[in-house]
């Protein structure tokens, strides 16, 4: 990985020694925003149009074989002289349908673009969403950073954040950590961010937190 065209190298920082994080220390407290800063050096949004595509084309593929065998057998049970009206129903019933998955999907589509980025990086820290499908944000210096890796569920991957101290998140509400739970189910914390889906390649997102991190976590 190589240091983003257009920004200096960053000194190598060795960083603070990692203390249990029950060990009699105070929970650290870490700004929470709602929504990312756009202003930061490094800014990732997410690509809407892309995950509109593929989860219209996973609908599409899913949806019509079932449509057309379920559509071909009523038609093809029906009186000759009703089969016009079957296949007028079958086709709105196919259309109520796609509309019933439709709509779900654009509204979560929507929530994922009206918050903003998902992941900003600077020298001094990252900002990354704390809810999939709200805005929400919290700052984190590198050096609270306990580790960074890439994970993949599905289709999705996703660049993970895990804090050295796991306190840092208490703060940020009962309905964040609903919100997060199925991310900590699968990827193992609720602070991700998409690879494969955001408007920058895979391998410029890794190679700037490399670069920005400097060394002062482990990534993988």
């Amino acid at each position: 990985m190589t240091t983003p065209t257009g920004h200096p190298s960053q000194p190598f920082y060795p960083g603070p020694p990692f203390h249990h994080p029950h060990g009699g220390y105070p929970a650290p407290s870490t700004p929470v925003a709602k929504r990312i800063p756009e202003n930061e050096p490094f800014v990732v949004r997410p690509n809407i149009a892309k995950r509109g595509m593929l989860s219209a084309g996973i609908v599409l593929i899913v949806v019509l074989p079932v449509a057309f065998l379920a559509g071909l057998g009523i038609v093809s049970t029906a009186e000759p002289e009703i089969r016009s009206g079957a296949a007028l129903g079958v086709l709105g019933l196919f259309v109520c349908l796609l509309t019933a998955i439709a709509l779900p999907l654009g509204i979560q589509l929507w929530l994922i673009g009206s918050g903003g980025p998902v992941l900003a990086l600077s020298p001094a820290g990252l900002w990354i969403r704390t809810r999939p499908t709200r805005g929400q944000a919290i700052w984190m210096p590198w050096e609270a950073v306990g580790h960074i890796s890439r994970r993949r569920w599905s289709l999705e991957k996703m660049v993970v954040v895990t804090p050295r101290d796991a306190r840092m998140l208490q703060h940020l509400g009962v309905f964040t950590r609903l919100d997060s739970a199925p991310l900590s189910v699968l990827y193992g914390s609720g602070l991700a961010a998409t690879l494969n889906f955001a408007d920058r390649p895979e391998a410029e997102i890794m190679g700037a937190i490399v670069h920005y991190s400097a060394g002062r976590c482990p990534i993988t």
